[in-house]
């Protein structure tokens, strides 16, 4: 009875769900950045004169601090408040957009989408941690973290979409200045409805991890991001080795403090890490098959831009359908399996993708749907194991562990699976391009499809249309061994999941492993 009494005291009710709402916000807006500039770089171009390499910072400056601060900020929100952090965020994200819409310079814009992404990695850990301090009930939280990873993963493709409609109608600005009204309600609406949490006994921040776990984080990203693009070269390995070096000298620091920025606490069971490597997984997967399908529609269909955003959109229908259900199916099964049957959907979408040809759009975007239910699956639920295994006064250095881990696994999946596409269509048009294109313009071809579509068009005649042929089966041949490779990386993974997994502490028993309040352990006095 007394069990009974204690569940439905600690059962989210109509309050909590409103706030839940409420933080899906910052949430959409920060995931939709990644991608809202895809359609305004040719205005911001003409406005702006950026520079080439300007042009790449205007685009990466956003994810790199993103990434870089993730673990500092997730810390400091668990000392000095999650909602006091995440009211800081907004205003930060809301004048950065400001100072975004209306720059006057290339410098300027840089400028405002590096605040950008200071203000998103106060937004995106606490967010994650204030649904686990919100739903202690674990089918709640659960149905909350699915309906989050849905919401995720929606956001980014809704992005890009959202600038076309928005750049169909008014200047390249307003892409940032829908942020403005959403940040403005985001302020009225949090102190009303969302409780503050944090770690009751935080002890001193450590100043110097800061600067240590950026070093760590920003030239993996860097060098994985430059793989992606250049291939493997010194500048790459460098940054990716330093970075690892820097990231190891992080972690012993964290092991040998009493008062660490990462708290030892949060790897004392091993399902927070193992959910942490098999995020990582999930996101290699997800931003790997992106990298294809964005480009299959818009250089192999020959579709425009809004066009091919718009297609794009279609499988976030079932993938928005995955989470919930993944999540009630992780309640009454064993969630290993869940999470390994996860995987096994993901690589039977690449194994679709592996079947596409130059005229494939159904089969693409049925692949990428299947990819995403895969994929969102997993992430549900791992976030909702990871985060019910982490102490609840460590939310949000456990959410922003796992969204640092995300960003890792996106860029080695666009540099590991992008390099394998890139090298099999250098390979084919080396064996296969038509006699007779100057040696300068198959150098262009060589590159990119995109060069060979621009190399095609200045040709003349039939040579154009074999020359952009010839490109679109390369491309396509290497998006099927990508695919393939990705694939058995998935596989291997759902061994991975059933094995690490298999008999895991259920949520119930993490928790009561401590503080019987455990739950209320972040929550000061009065805060509910």
């Amino acid at each position: 009875m007394t069990e009974l009494r204690h569940s439905a005291a600690s059962r989210a009710g109509r309050r909590e769900w409103t706030a839940f709402v409420v933080l899906l916000l910052p949430l959409l807006l920060v995931s939709m950045d990644v991608s809202v500039l895809y359609f305004a770089v040719p205005a911001i171009s003409r406005e702006l004169d950026p520079s080439s390499t300007q042009q790449l910072w205007i685009f990466d400056i956003y994810a790199f601090a993103l990434a870089g601060l993730l673990i500092t900020m997730g810390s400091l929100g668990d000392r000095i408040g999650r909602r006091r952090l995440l009211l800081i965020g907004a205003t930060a994200f809301g004048v950065a957009s400001i100072g975004a819409a209306y720059a006057q310079s290339a410098e300027m814009l840089i400028a405002a989408r590096a605040l950008l992404g200071i203000g998103g990695a106060t937004l995106m850990p606490t967010t994650m941690a204030l649904v686990r301090n919100m739903f202690p009930d674990d089918s709640q939280r659960s149905r909350a973290i699915g309906i989050w990873s849905g919401a995720m993963a929606g956001g980014i493709a809704l992005g890009s979409v959202m600038s076309g409609v928005m750049l169909n109608h008014f200047w390249w600005g307003s892409v940032f200045l829908v942020n403005v009204p959403a940040m403005l309600l985001l302020l009225v609406l949090v102190p009303l409805l969302v409780p503050e949490f944090k770690d009751p006994a935080p002890g001193r921040f450590d100043l110097l991890s800061v600067p240590l776990s950026m070093a760590a984080v920003l030239p993996v990203v860097y060098g994985l991001k430059e793989f992606a693009v250049e291939g493997a070269n010194t500048v790459a390995v460098l940054c990716v080795v330093a970075g690892l070096t820097v990231g190891a000298v992080f972690v012993r620091r964290q092991r040998t403090r009493s008062d660490a920025m990462v708290s030892k606490d949060l790897f004392t069971h091993r399902v927070f890490g193992t959910g942490i490597a098999l995020n990582t997984v999930a996101a290699f997967a997800v931003m790997g098959s992106a990298y294809f399908t964005t480009q299959y529609l818009q250089s192999v269909l020959g579709m425009g831009t809004l066009e091919a955003a718009l297609w794009s959109l279609a499988p976030s229908l079932a993938i928005g359908v995955a989470a919930p259900v993944a999540t009630t199916l992780g309640q009454r099964t064993d969630r290993a399996r869940v999470i390994a049957g996860g995987f096994l959907v993901a690589a039977a979408g690449f194994a679709v993708l592996a079947c596409s040809g130059t005229d494939s759009l159904w089969l693409l975007l049925a692949g990428a749907a299947v990819i995403g239910c895969g994929i969102v699956t997993v992430m549900a639920l791992v976030s909702d194991l990871a985060l019910a295994g982490a102490p609840p006064e460590k939310a949000g250095s456990a959410a922003s562990l796992l969204e640092t881990g995300q960003e890792f696994g996106g860029a080695l999946g666009m540099a590991l699976l992008g390099s394998i596409g890139t090298a099999v269509y250098r390979q084919d048009i080396a064996d296969s391009a038509p006699k007779g294109v100057p040696a300068d313009a198959l150098e262009a071809v060589r590159e990119t499809l995109g060069g060979a579509a621009a190399v095609a068009g200045q040709l003349p005649g039939r040579l154009g249309e074999s020359v952009l042929a010839v490109a679109r089966d390369a491309f396509v041949h290497g998006m099927q061994l990508a695919a393939v490779g990705a694939a058995v990386v998935l596989v291997a993974a759902a061994v991975l999941a059933v094995t690490l997994l298999r008999n895991a502490t259920p949520p119930q028993a993490v928790r009561a492993a401590h503080d019987p309040a455990a739950d209320g352990a972040a929550e000061p006095a009065g805060a509910r």
